[in-house]
C-alpha cells in the first residue's frame, strides 16, 4: 500500500521525482549550451504530443497499460499525475539576448477508484500568457483512465492510462515544427501510484501473469517500476527501479553523454561561449557555473564506480558449497575444469592444480564463480594486487 507524503500526494511520486525531472527535461539543452549551436535549434525530441493532424511525424497521444495485483484489500484507487512541458517563447530584446524556447513545468493530478468496467476522464487546460516579451500558448487535453479484470484465477487488474492532446493546431499560429511545438505537450510522461494493491513489472512478470502481460498494449510510452507501488510511463526505455547515480551532481540534460565527459568539454569553452551559453537559459548558466566550480574530488569521482547488484555474494565473506564443503576468501581448493561444459585447451594443464580463493563471485546471468590465484605462480601477489584472477564454477573445484 503506498503511503501519503506531505501535502496529500502519495509518497512515491517524491521517490520518482529525480528520475521523472530527468526524463522530462531530456535533450532539453545541449553541449556547447548555446542558442547558436546548429543541435539547440532543432529542440524538443522526446515526449512529444502534438496537436491532433499538426505534425505527420508525432503523436497526439499516449498509452500505457499496466497490471495491478488487488490482493486482498478492501479497495484499491490509483492516483495519476501528467507531467509535460509547456512551451514559453522568449523574443530577443536586443544584441546578447537570443531568441529562445523556454519549457514551463506542468502537472494534471488525477484519481480513480479501480473497479472492473469502470472508467474516468480527466479534461484538463493550460492558459497561455504573455509577459516580460515571452509568450505562451494554451493548451488542452485529457487523461483517461479504465481498468478491466483479467481472465483467470489471480484477480488481476489491467489498467489503461492515455494522455491525450486536445490542442487546435491553429493555436499554435504556424505551419512549421516551431511553431506546432507551441500547442504540444513535450517530455509527456505519467507518474502512476497505487494504493491497496501492487504493480506488476511490465517487463519482468512472475511466470504466472506473463501472459497477461503480453496483452498490455503501450503506444509511444513506456512503464517502468519506480517501486511495488509507483509506475513512471515514459517516452524513453527504461530498466524498472531506475535511479540516478549519486555521484552525479548536475543536471545535464543529456543522458545520452558521460557526467565527465560534458564537465571537461564545458571547461574548454572560451569565456565567450561561457557568456553565449549563460544568456541562454537559466539551466545553460548552471551548467556552465558548475563546470567552472567544480571541486577536484568531485570531478574525480565522475571517472567511474564500481557497484554490487543488489543481491550479489560479498566476495571477502561469503562462501559456496564445493567438492568437499564450502570454499570461502582464504580456502585452499584442488582444480578440476572442465566438467563436460567447457572447450577451453588451456583446462589440460591446470587439471590436478592447487590453488586460494581470493573472492567469491557472481556474474550477470546469477551464476557462482571462485575466482583464485595459482599456488605454483610466482606471479600470484601481483595478479591479485590488480583483480587478475581465474575463474571456476563450484563443481569445478574441490576443497583441500
Amino acid at each position: 500500500m503506498s503511503a501519503e507524503a506531505a501535502g496529500g500526494q502519495p509518497a512515491g511520486f517524491e521517490r520518482a521525482r529525480a528520475v521523472a525531472d530527468a526524463v522530462l527535461f531530456e535533450g532539453y539543452i545541449l553541449y556547447p549550451y548555446r542558442a547558436s549551436a546548429p543541435k539547440n535549434r532543432l529542440r524538443w525530441q522526446f515526449g512529444v504530443l502534438a496537436p491532433p493532424g499538426a505534425d505527420a511525424s508525432e503523436t497526439s497521444y499516449a498509452q500505457a497499460d499496466c497490471l495491478v495485483d488487488p490482493g486482498r484489500g478492501n479497495g484499491t484507487a490509483l492516483a495519476v499525475r501528467l507531467r509535460f512541458l509547456q512551451v514559453q517563447r522568449r523574443y530577443s530584446r536586443g544584441p546578447g539576448d537570443p531568441p529562445w524556447d523556454e519549457g514551463v513545468v506542468r502537472e494534471i493530478d488525477t484519481h480513480a477508484d479501480l473497479v472492473p468496467g469502470a472508467t474516468a476522464s480527466c479534461p484538463f487546460t493550460v492558459p497561455g500568457g504573455a509577459e516580460a516579451g515571452r509568450r505562451r500558448w494554451p493548451l488542452r487535453g485529457t487523461l483517461r483512465i479504465s481498468t478491466e479484470a483479467v481472465p483467470g484465477p489471480y484477480g488481476l487488474l489491467k489498467v489503461r492510462v492515455r494522455a491525450e492532446n486536445h490542442t487546435r493546431p491553429a493555436a499554435s499560429g504556424g505551419g512549421d515544427r516551431a511553431d506546432m511545438l507551441c500547442g504540444a505537450l513535450i517530455g509527456t510522461h505519467t507518474l502512476l501510484a497505487v494504493t491497496g494493491g501492487r504493480f506488476l513489472s511490465p517487463t519482468d512478470p512472475p511466470q504466472w501473469a506473463a501472459g497477461a502481460a503480453a496483452g498490455c498494449e503501450n503506444l509511444h510510452t513506456w512503464p517502468a517500476l519506480i517501486d511495488d507501488s509507483t509506475l513512471l510511463c515514459a517516452p524513453i526505455i527504461l530498466g524498472d527501479r531506475p535511479r540516478i547515480a549519486e555521484e552525479s551532481p548536475a543536471d545535464f540534460h543529456d543522458g545520452t553523454e558521460i557526467d565527465e565527459l560534458l564537465t571537461l568539454r564545458t571547461m574548454t569553452l572560451t569565456d565567450e561561449e561561457k557568456r553565449q551559453a549563460r544568456a541562454t537559459d537559466e539551466r545553460a548558466a548552471a551548467i556552465v557555473d558548475h563546470a567552472d566550480t567544480i571541486a577536484p574530488d568531485t570531478l574525480e569521482r565522475l571517472h567511474g564506480a564500481v557497484r554490487r547488484p543488489r543481491d550479489a555474494p560479498d566476495p571477502d565473506s561469503d562462501r559456496v558449497q564445493v567438492l568437499g564443503g564450502w570454499a570461502a576468501r582464504g580456502s585452499r581448493v584442488r582444480l578440476r575444469p572442465g566438467g563436460g561444459r567447457r572447450t577451453d585447451a588451456q583446462d589440460m594443464f591446470l587439471h590436478g592444480r592447487t590453488a586460494r580463493v581470493s573472492a567469491v563471485l557472481r556474474d550477470v546471468d546469477g551464476a557462482t564463480y571462485l575466482a583464485v590465484t595459482l599456488d605454483d605462480d610466482l606471479g600470484a601477489d601481483l595478479h591479485e594486487a590488480v583483480g587478475r584472477f581465474r575463474y571456476f564454477a563450484p563443481d569445478e573445484v574441490e576443497l583441500l
